[in-house]
């Protein structure tokens, strides 16, 4: 079953339902703390910072309106047509462009990568939601939108993620309110080994470059107070060295 088929609906039900408000969504972290870390590891390995920039799973675009800030041109893209009225809403300038794209077609991927030429692609936990058969497609479709020249940066959760967020879940008062409605609209994360998405890359013709974890922050915290942050994993790929 491809994501089109089984997630789309349940992404566009989530989205309709989630606030406008800044910070509201449980992944919807400030840049501050999520894409500028990940440029700051991803921008020593571009060969060309001139090439587009695919945010690939951007929801709202709050983090791609901070790239939009520090690249000359930016696509986010989503699965998501009501995730792109977000995006849209709160980018009244038009500072990014928008585009609804299953980056698991690979034709849809080559024919967006025909309008962009190569680009530079940011990819924040968008290969955990994915069924296990449609893994492999998806990270087929990045290279295509990466093409020779540009440089892919891939951050997951990790395999400790799973026990963290099953242990929110299970909370006797129930998991916190911003995680609630992912579980409810059935997109909860997924478990990808660690080791399967070098290989994931390595299949889809692409070189690690370099890799590392990273904290992932959420805008949830527990009843204490303490900001929930998820382990992750982040690599930097490409074409060729």
């Amino acid at each position: 079953m491809s994501v089109a088929s089984r997630y789309r609906q349940a992404w566009e039900g989530f989205w309709r339902e989630a606030p406008k408000e800044p910070g509201e969504v449980f992944w919807d972290a400030d840049p501050k703390v999520t894409a500028a870390l990940h440029l700051a590891l991803f921008e020593p390995y571009l060969l060309d910072p001139e090439l587009a920039l695919v945010d690939l799973g951007c929801g709202n675009a709050t983090q791609t309106r901070y790239l939009a800030e520090r690249f000359p041109r930016v696509v986010g893209a989503d699965l998501s047509a009501a995730a792109l009225d977000h995006a849209r809403r709160a980018d009244p300038a038009g500072q990014a462009g928008y585009r609804e794209l299953d980056a698991t077609d690979r034709g849809a991927a080559e024919a967006l990568h025909a309008e962009l030429g190569d680009a530079n692609v940011y990819v924040r936990g968008v290969l955990h939601q994915c069924e296990p058969a449609d893994r492999q497609p998806l990270v087929d479709g990045i290279a295509a939108l990466a093409g020779e020249r540009g440089r892919v940066f891939l951050v997951e959760p990790a395999e400790a993620a799973r026990p963290v967020l099953g242990a929110l879940a299970q909370s006797p008062s129930g998991p916190p309110p911003k995680l609630a409605p992912v579980f409810r609209h059935g997109i909860a994360p997924g478990e990808v080994a660690d080791a399967a998405v070098p290989v994931h890359l390595r299949d889809a013709g692409l070189v690690v470059l370099a890799s590392g974890e990273l904290p992932l922050f959420t805008t949830e915290s527990t009843a204490d107070g303490t900001r929930i942050e998820l382990p992750s994993r982040w690599l930097v790929a490409a074409r060729s060295i």
